[in-house]
């Protein structure tokens, strides 16, 4: 099935996406994945989100995301997309089930933090362990929390987590940190935060709520417990840009590459959210990204007309994304 708009992916900026582009008629296909929503769907509280006062659960504020992009005429398909060539007009996207075609795509595919694989923090995930203190760091007023990491996010991290916390305790497995010099001076300054060098989180201690973490000195392999009632895990996201790798630019660090606004390389193609943000990563800002990448969308759709895109241009733009495969698998 044919679509003058395809956007791949949901959470707030998926959604977003598709409350703008189906309030300017563009009847958009949302295919939100197999599992939809994004990182919203396993956080339970959410206090920072405008237009909530009291809060809201993460599920439910995707919830109504969804239904107001629906209200508006977006369809959404809980799929996962395997495959897509944006190398010829119309762009393709493939599900295990079928073939779908665009004029425009939106990715919004997001990030996933990375998680220290630990049963027990995967048990205690949204009730005490977290990897965003920007989110977070709220519920820890007069605490003392764990954060697990060495490279400038944990360094922020910890930071962040001073203004509330009574204590913050930064378990690093190595004996010197990652992070810039500038951010290490900061975290080393702050009498708020201490640091333990050569060690790593073996288990997350509490039945319902964090009451402490085992940790393992890699150095000789002896174990201590540190009470805490938090646990921040901050050792970096994985955008989900697998998909595109030869299709899109994607940086050093994994991310889409934005050339102008939510623009990519590829002319018709467009970027919000997490899966280009390594700044922010906020829930707001993933919206406001939707928003954006829907107007530029409507924008380009506007301009577009299949005739006028000429086999020259289709056959330069594949040339450009072969160079990028061949530098990519370098």
């Amino acid at each position: 099935m044919h679509r003058r708009l395809i956007i791949i992916g949901s959470g707030p900026a998926g959604y977003t996406a598709a409350i703008y582009s189906a309030r300017a008629n563009l009847e958009p296909l949302v295919i939100a994945g197999s599992q939809s929503g994004g990182q919203l769907m396993i956080t339970s509280e959410v206090e920072n989100y405008p237009g909530f006062p009291e809060g809201i659960q993460g599920p439910e504020l995707m919830e109504r995301f969804r239904k107001q992009a629906e209200r508006f005429g977006a369809q959404i398909l809980d799929e996962d997309v395997t495959k897509v060539d944006f190398s010829s007009r119309p762009f393709r996207i493939f599900t295990e089930r079928e073939e779908h075609s665009a004029d425009a795509v939106i990715v919004a595919t997001g990030a996933s933090a990375k998680w220290l694989g630990l049963p027990s923090e995967l048990r205690l995930r949204g009730k005490g362990v977290s990897a965003c203190a920007t989110c977070d760091a709220f519920f820890f007023r007069g605490k003392d929390v764990v954060v697990v990491g060495g490279g400038d996010t944990a360094m922020e991290e910890a930071l962040f987590l001073t203004k509330f916390a009574n204590h913050v305790t930064v378990v690093h497995r190595r004996d010197r940190l990652r992070a810039s010099k500038i951010m290490q001076e900061k975290a080393q300054s702050n009498t708020k935060i201490s640091f333990l060098w050569n060690h790593v989180v073996d288990e997350v201690l509490g039945s319902n709520q964090v009451e402490g973490v085992i940790v393992r000195n890699v150095l000789d392999g002896k174990t201590s417990e540190i009470k805490c009632q938090g646990l921040f895990v901050a050792i970096g996201h994985e955008p989900a840009t697998s998909l595109f790798r030869g299709q899109l630019e994607i940086d050093e660090r994994g991310y889409i590459k934005v050339m102008d606004g939510t623009k990519t390389n590829v002319s018709g193609v467009f970027v919000a959210g997490d899966v280009h943000d390594y700044k922010y990563r906020q829930a707001v800002t993933a919206a406001g990204f939707g928003c954006q990448a829907a107007l530029d969308a409507e924008k380009y759709l506007e301009e577009y007309s299949p005739e006028s895109s000429g086999m020259l241009k289709i056959t330069a733009r594949k040339e450009s994304l072969d160079k990028i495969s061949e530098s990519q698998t370098h």
